[in-house]
């Protein structure tokens, strides 16, 4: 099968290309969408503008587009006007576009589903139906990286900046449970940036990053400096 993944960088989406991966999937290109705004329906904010590396330490074709409207109709379009005229394309053209995720995005996923269905290119989440919790610990046990670069909860804005760990990773479960929000971000809570993982041929370093918080419990970081890096070499700096 031929696919494309909607790509935020964040954990979710980085676990949908290994999925279609390890399912033998030919991944025809990344699409990511970079908001001017923060209060959009389908796209995440944060740090959107550094998936062309990613997708360099990934290898594989890469799409930035940019987003002005917060309306899930509109921002669907963005993606259908642009996932269509690829369709033109025999090198590119696609039979489904994957989504990250356990398919609790209901208004993402059906959005999409409906701007894409007259195409008849499939919409779905990659692990829909599976506990986000355990997906999320089998993230950190493959090794991959997670930073988490944007918050809107109680309960969240000291996770700002911070790496989802072995170690911490029964502190966030705690803390979703305490304050309410979804332990893997699901519903806008938290979004995240992976700077490592299995399948990235080299590792993300950060060099320089900056917090804003717009309110109390709602924030973001930008990522003002990063490099790739040979992983051998990160390997022997430990």
């Amino acid at each position: 099968m031929n696919v494309a993944v909607m790509y935020s960088g964040g954990k979710d989406s980085n676990y949908a290309v290994q999925h279609a991966i390890e399912k033998g999937w030919s991944i025809k290109y990344l699409l990511s969408v970079k908001p001017t705004r923060t209060d959009c329906y389908l796209f995440h904010f944060a740090t959107v503008e550094h998936t062309p590396v990613q997708a360099e330490a990934l290898g594989l074709k890469h799409y930035l587009l940019g987003c002005s409207v917060a309306d899930p109709k509109a921002e669907a379009a963005i993606v259908e006007k642009f996932v269509a005229g690829k369709q033109k394309s025999k090198s590119e053209k696609v039979d489904a576009v994957i989504l990250g995720g356990t398919g609790l995005q209901a208004t993402q996923i059906r959005s999409l589903q409906d701007a894409l269905r007259p195409y008849g290119i499939e919409v779905f989440a990659a692990h829909s139906g599976l506990d986000h919790f355990d997906v999320l610990k089998q993230m950190i046990e493959k090794g991959y990286e997670i930073i988490i670069t944007q918050v809107a909860s109680e309960g969240l804005p000291d996770w700002l900046g911070k790496r989802i760990t072995k170690e911490n990773i029964a502190r966030l479960d705690a803390d979703s449970i305490k304050f309410g929000f979804h332990v893997g971000g699901e519903g806008g809570y938290y979004d995240s940036f992976v700077a490592d993982a299995p399948m990235f041929g080299k590792s993300i370093v950060i060099k320089e990053t900056e917090k804003v918080m717009e309110d109390a419990y709602s924030g973001h970081v930008i990522i003002k400096q990063l490099k790739l890096a040979d992983k051998r070499i990160l390997e022997a700096c430990h």
